[in-house]
């Protein structure tokens, strides 16, 4: 897993692999900068953990190139960019392709970018929710694995609906990535199918 920030869907996935039945084992956690939460929840939980910052290495290609071999080290069936917010690249994606699940706050192809939340209320929208996608080359633009809507409410704000789509997103989650170990994933064009 690839963290960027306090790792809130790095601990539902620890605690839905403590279940047996889950079926999958977090091997490694990552992360793009010094000092984030979910580091230190991997830590505590004896997960092998890195950092590959990017102003640490001389460009953007080499950086890439550096994530895909810390990554690769592990042998992981799937990476989960969780909250993860660096853009991966083509080595990342050669390396990895197929196999790279990210998370997104809002239905997609709608609102896609950084800020889709307050692209969200910006818009006007009545149903908003969560995506959990394949990783492809372009900007949240992966085949799309599942999704949850989230209501918007009238008195809703940037930071209260945000945190009611990370509920769902959570549960999203761990539910998709369960069911892909479990059972295997398929894709066509841009269709995705969990299961036979």
């Amino acid at each position: 897993m690839l963290v960027s920030g306090t790792g809130s869907i790095l601990q539902a996935l620890m605690d839905a692999c403590a279940a047996p039945s889950f079926g999958a084992r977090i091997v490694a956690v990552g992360a793009d900068r010094e000092g984030t939460g979910g580091v230190a929840r991997a830590a505590a939980a004896g997960i092998p953990t890195f950092v590959r910052r990017l102003a640490d290495s001389p460009d953007r290609f080499a950086w890439d190139k550096a994530l895909t071999a810390d990554c690769a080290a592990f042998e992981p069936d799937l990476v989960i960019l969780a909250g993860y917010l660096k853009l991966v690249g083509s080595d990342f994606l050669a390396g990895f392709g197929g196999r790279i699940v990210n998370t997104h706050p809002a239905l997609l192809p709608s609102f896609p970018g950084i800020h889709s939340v307050r692209d969200a209320l910006a818009h006007g929208v009545k149903v908003t929710g969560c995506s959990v996608i394949l990783t492809d080359p372009g900007i949240d633009s992966g085949p799309i694995l599942a999704q949850a809507a989230v209501a918007v409410r009238d008195d809703d704000d940037e930071d209260t609906l945000h945190e009611r789509i990370k509920v769902a997103e959570r549960t999203l989650v761990v539910d998709t990535v369960g069911r892909m170990v479990r059972d295997g994933w398929s894709v066509d064009g841009r269709k995705v199918r969990i299961g036979s």
